[in-house]
């Protein structure tokens, strides 16, 4: 049970994060334009997008397993990009 509501917790975090890059894009951009040099704005913002999508999926229960593949895929797509910018 406690695990459970720990990775509920932790779903809610990342879509917060998520909703953050649209409230607060400055605090990403550091971060993101080092995997996203070439669009960093609009980097952000699909970023953004794409945390609270996932985070909401894992904080629900039932989209639970969903949002761990997103998770998977999306931490893929984070990690080639980064390669990818540092040439």
């Amino acid at each position: 049970m406690m695990s459970e509501q720990l990775v509920t917790i932790g779903g809610i975090g990342l879509a917060a994060t998520g909703v953050a890059h649209f409230v607060a894009p400055g605090l990403f951009h550091g971060i993101t334009a080092a995997a996203f040099p070439d669009d960093t704005a609009k980097a952000i913002q699909v970023n953004g997008a794409a945390e609270t999508l996932i985070g909401t999926a894992i904080a629900i229960p039932k989209t639970r397993k969903a949002g761990f593949v997103a998770l998977g895929l999306y931490g893929a797509y984070l990690a080639a990009n980064a390669v990818k910018a540092r040439g």
